[in-house]
């Protein structure tokens, strides 16, 4: 059965007689149009922050605080899967506007992008296999241990920096560094701790491990927490995304993303 809108027949009639109109545009185009559009990198591989999931979608945290700021900050949004490695180059050279990918806002980083206020904030932290014999974490103690890290994070900076002479394995992505120190392939491993949290405490895998020495603030390295990196000339959208966070920090968003990962408050 052959369908014709209304619109179709009237514009048709219109024509015919020799007048023109617009139609108006429907209320989820109107939308669209009033949006910026605003392409996102993540890494993907990054859970429970960012992570593709059986289906090959994304989902985590990052993902979840992505799509308010896209609602409240008007944006038209759309995600890019990016390797970390080339995820500043990239977006320095117009490959997308923004990264939403826990990066950690450090004094290195800062010199290539501009950040917005940060989202969470997480330290870092040593973890080893509960059958060790490390007790001490210092540089001395660990110059014959082999140390796990992953590729170009700020871990990998710190580790190279203030342990330099510890036999460094530098692995792709986070579920690589855990499975790592799991199999013995690296005696002790330096991650975000929020990164890890539900791998030691709610997998079975991740149950061979624990915490070890106290948490690693230094911001230097790990910055003031994460932050929204845009190109250093996006001022626009800077002050608008800034805007949106407060906003979903207001309104209780945020504190609902919060509680679907996180038994505690990660601001």
């Amino acid at each position: 059965m052959l369908r014709i809108s209304i619109q179709t027949i009237l514009r048709g009639a219109l024509m015919a007689g020799g007048i023109g109109i617009f139609l108006a545009a429907s209320p989820l185009e109107v939308a669209a149009q009033d949006r910026t559009p605003m392409r996102i990198a993540v890494e993907g591989a990054f859970p429970p922050f960012n992570y593709l999931d059986a289906n090959n979608k994304l989902q985590g945290f990052d993902i979840d605080i992505a799509n308010a700021l896209c609602e409240v900050g008007k944006f038209e949004c759309q995600f890019i899967i990016e390797k970390w490695d080339d995820i500043i180059p990239n977006l320095v050279a117009d490959k997308y506007d923004a990264i939403i990918s826990s990066m950690s806002m450090s004094l290195e980083r800062r010199q290539k992008v501009a950040f917005t206020e940060k989202y969470y904030n997480s330290p870092s932290v040593f973890i080893v296999r509960k059958d060790t014999s490390i007790n001490d974490i210092s540089p001395a103690a660990l110059s014959d241990r082999k140390l796990g890290v992953t590729s170009s994070t700020a871990q990998e900076s710190f580790a190279n920096h203030l342990y330099p002479e510890m036999k460094k394995t530098i692995f792709r992505s986070s579920p690589e560094l855990y499975k790592g120190l799991a199999d013995g392939s690296v005696d002790i491993i330096l991650e975000d701790k929020l990164a890890i949290y539900d791998w030691i405490a709610n997998t079975k895998a991740g149950s061979c491990c624990e915490f070890k020495g106290p948490d690693l603030v230094d911001v230097t390295y790990f910055g003031e927490g994460a932050g929204i990196a845009l190109r250093l000339d996006d001022k626009e959208r800077l002050t608008r995304l800034d805007e949106a966070l407060k906003s979903i920090k207001a309104d209780g968003t945020y504190d609902m993303i919060n509680a679907k990962y996180f038994p505690f408050s990660i601001q």
